[in-house]
This record gives C-alpha cells, sequence and structure tokens, in this order.
C-alpha cells in the first residue's frame, strides 16, 4: 500500500489530494471538496491523461505554423509518441478552425485539430 499526493486541476480550489493505493487501485482519496476531485484523483493515479497542445509546418501559409491540439485528453504515455508524429506532419494553407490535421494521431484514435485559421499567401 503506498500514498500519492496530487493537486486537483478541476477547479480554482486546488485541492490537496492524498489518495491511497493497492495493488493498482485507490482505495481512499482525502482531501478533495468534491466529487470531480475524486474522480480526478482515481483518473490520475490509475491512468493518466493529458491534453496535448503543438504546432506544425504551414505550406504556403501567411503564418509559418499552425496551433493545434489533441481533440481529447490522450495517456500519458503517449506524449512523446504523438509528439514525435507531430514533428513530421505539414499542412497547406488555407487551414480553418477546427480542421482535422490528422484523425488517429500516433495510432491513439484520437484527433489533431487546428486551434487557429491560417490563411495562404496572396
Amino acid at each position: 500500500m503506498h500514498k500519492v499526493e496530487l493537486t486537483c486541476t478541476c477547479c480554482p480550489l486546488g485541492c490537496l489530494l492524498t489518495a491511497t493505493l493497492e495493488n493498482n487501485q485507490v482505495i481512499t482519496v482525502t482531501g478533495n471538496s468534491c466529487k470531480i476531485g475524486l474522480e480526478y484523483a482515481k483518473e490520475e493515479c490509475i491512468h493518466p491523461t493529458r491534453l496535448l497542445t503543438s504546432t506544425i509546418l504551414v505550406i504556403n501559409g501567411i503564418l509559418p505554423r499552425v496551433a493545434v491540439k489533441t481533440a481529447k485528453p490522450i495517456p500519458k504515455e503517449m506524449i512523446m509518441p504523438c509528439m514525435e508524429a507531430i514533428k513530421k506532419l505539414k499542412v497547406r494553407a488555407p487551414i480553418n478552425l477546427g480542421d482535422i490535421i490528422c484523425k488517429d494521431l500516433a495510432h491513439t484514435g484520437i484527433s489533431l485539430i487546428a486551434t487557429q485559421s491560417i490563411l495562404k499567401t496572396p
């Protein structure tokens, strides 16, 4: 049995949580002010995920790069493989906010989407 200390990021309160784990299962969580903190601690201890943001190269755009993010959080252990995949991507302008840049980023089943629009160079 071991304890993990976390700071909840689900709301501005930033509750200091302590999760007790046994056999890779969360047994107890203390310090949470609400159920959201309880669920956050369970997820973070067993299967942590992160929303990934980055930029990719733009061909023929008025800007050299476009900001992108994953459509939903990816498993934390997939951050580096996803960043390696992002480094290889290029997209042609014009790009619209919300365009899907990659439908299955690094075989996660999660899309990479543009978070800004980029016009084509005149």
